[in-house]
């Protein structure tokens, strides 16, 4: 036999096996291959433009870096947020505090592919109103600032290679990044942003006891988490319903530390343990799955409220530090089913949160109980009013490190 009969029977013996489909999705997935290849576009999205890349070796400290006696203006260096983005309202949460204090702030935004970064500026007003920042490009220069925050590894990365070494340099870690990726040059460029000698204030326990773990050092400071309890409230019958049905889902596909696959498994397995309670999907819009869902998008705080106020639990999954939704579900009588991990229960230990090892057999059978719960609504209300921190501890503390590393003052009054 010939090669091209030998390749004839190959096909028909796969014909009879596995069908036409098969074969289809096999060619797609070839000719996509070939297409990502041809035109780059298998390439991994590099955050960064070569000359923003830094070698932690060859950074120069500042040893002493001048203190005002007046309020500070200070750089915050960020990538363009998109609506609903958690790390970005966090960040800008801490400038607001600053802002606050009577100091003046600049938003220098970080976008790889462009210098004018104007087109950003509608979207964080829309979206971030409370918020006064001057907003700037951060490829165009960071002159006349006392300090400056990093709120990632890649504007640290900035921060080193752009702003001038007499300035404060602090960095606001929300996460361990090099866990974001596999073992590689994107973790190995994210962990040199540790070693930059920045000022480094946590959000939360995990950040400290991971640092020490991987590369042996302490943060600065660590702030503890919050919540924005004046959004995420009870409330009593949201749109006309007595009682409470349903589940909720923050589905993130692009971004695997939130474990989309995980739960859109378990939301399937669910979904043949209780046909009857509809299940809410926001964030990303989905497909492609074998059960209905209903597909919200992205969603206002105040329209995630109300959807929280409507079903019974959500699920939440993340395989580093944890997510704000937790915290948010919570105020609002939701029932959080959260993945069993190290890294979270060190932030969240109230006793309403349902913990359960990552499994879809275990995450769905988590969600089964809790919705099949007799008191459903009392329960909510007695989550709902058990007191929880506000974002004004964090902010109070954050502010004051920069404050006391920065002047000759200690504490700024309110402004």
């Amino acid at each position: 036999m010939n090669a091209s009969q030998s390749t004839a029977a190959h096909v028909l013996s796969r014909l009879r096996r596995d069908g036409w489909s098969s074969l289809g999705r096999q060619a797609l997935r070839k000719g996509a291959r070939a297409a990502l290849e041809r035109w780059s576009l298998a390439e991994p999205d590099f955050p960064l433009r070569d000359e923003d890349i830094t070698d932690p070796a060859g950074l120069v400290h500042p040893h002493d870096a001048p203190l005002r006696m007046g309020p500070l203006t200070i750089g915050w260096v960020c990538t363009p947020p998109g609506p609903g983005s958690g790390g970005h309202t966090t960040f800008f949460r801490m400038v607001r505090a600053l802002e606050d204090r009577g100091h003046h702030c600049i938003l220098f935004l970080y976008d790889r592919n462009d210098d004018d970064v104007s087109r950003h500026e509608a979207v964080i007003r829309r979206h971030w109103p409370l918020m006064r920042a001057e907003i700037r490009s951060a490829t165009q220069g960071m002159d006349g600032i006392d300090a400056v925050v990093a709120s990632s590894w890649s504007s640290a990365h900035v921060i080193a290679a752009r702003s001038h070494h007499s300035v404060h340099r602090f960095y606001f870690v929300q996460d361990y990044e090099p866990y974001f990726y596999p073992r590689g040059a994107l973790y190995s460029l994210a962990e040199d942003s540790y070693r930059f000698g920045f000022t480094i204030i946590a959000l939360g326990d995990m950040i400290g006891s991971v640092l020490k773990a991987e590369l042996g050092q302490l943060p600065e400071t660590t702030v503890p988490f919050g919540c924005d309890t004046d959004i995420y409230h009870l409330i009593r019958n949201p749109h006309g319903r007595s009682v409470r049905s349903g589940v909720v889902f923050y589905a993130k596909k692009s971004v695997d530390r939130r474990g989309y696959l995980i739960g859109k498994m378990a939301l399937e397995e669910f979904h043949s343990l209780r046909p009857d309670q509809e299940i809410h999907v926001y964030g990303d819009e989905t497909s492609g799955w074998n059960i209905p869902v209903t597909n919200h998008g992205n969603l206002s705080p105040q329209q995630l409220n109300e959807l929280y106020n409507q079903t019974i639990a959500g699920l939440a999954i993340s395989f580093t530090n944890i997510s704000l939704v937790p915290g948010e579900l919570l105020a609002a009588g939701n029932v959080p089913v959260l993945n069993d991990s190290l890294f979270s229960s060190q932030e969240l230990t109230d006793p309403d949160v349902v913990w359960v090892p990552v499994s879809p057999h275990r995450l769905a059978a988590a969600l089964a109980g809790v919705v099949s719960a007799s008191d459903i609504n009392e329960r909510a209300q007695r989550i709902a009013q058990r007191p929880r921190p506000d974002w004004s501890q964090s902010q109070a503390a954050f502010a004051g490190i920069v404050e006391s590393r920065c002047t000759r003052h200690q504490r700024w009054e309110l402004t």
